[in-house]
């Protein structure tokens, strides 16, 4: 759970950094979603093995992000680089918040600070999760409308 959540500030602040001192790159337009691709999808597999996650939410999830992924491909072919948006920012901070609120559980069940029968565990969340996955429906439907503005479909 420290390791998820170091890597989540630190994402975050990487982030913050950049925008704010004005030295975002093309490199990390593109590097920075990935490394929350690898981060999160990382978390989620962990959870599948525990029964704590269905497998379509992980393939809704991995449909978004392998589409957008090449929706960013496309448009750097054509000269473009397309930053994420509020709504896969939103996404993500919700995939990350709710990782770290479903590690909690696991944590404070292993140590005895929450009585929880696992099958509550379970339903907990996959409610988070199902919230993640349709938030990653309607960021990547955001998403390809306005990528439309950009990349040329027909090339």
């Amino acid at each position: 759970m420290l390791v998820f959540i170091l890597a989540s500030v630190t994402d975050f602040a990487d982030g913050y950094i950049a925008r704010s001192r004005k030295i975002v790159t093309n490199f990390g337009k593109i590097a920075d979603p990935i490394a929350d691709k690898i981060l999160t999808t990382s978390v989620l597999l962990c959870f599948l093995k525990l029964d704590l996650c269905s497998v379509w939410i992980i393939m809704i999830i991995l449909a978004r992000e392998f589409t957008i992924s090449a929706i960013r491909i496309t448009a750097a072919s054509q000269g473009s680089v397309i930053p994420a948006n509020i709504f896969g920012k939103i996404k993500t901070s919700s995939q990350m918040l709710f990782s770290v609120a479903i590690l909690a559980m696991i944590m404070f069940i292993d140590e005895g600070i929450i009585s929880m029968e696992y099958d509550t565990l379970s339903f907990i969340s996959g409610i988070l999760l199902w919230i993640t996955a349709a938030l990653a429906v309607v960021s990547g439907a955001v998403y390809i409308k306005d990528s439309a503005k950009v990349i040329d479909f027909t090339k």
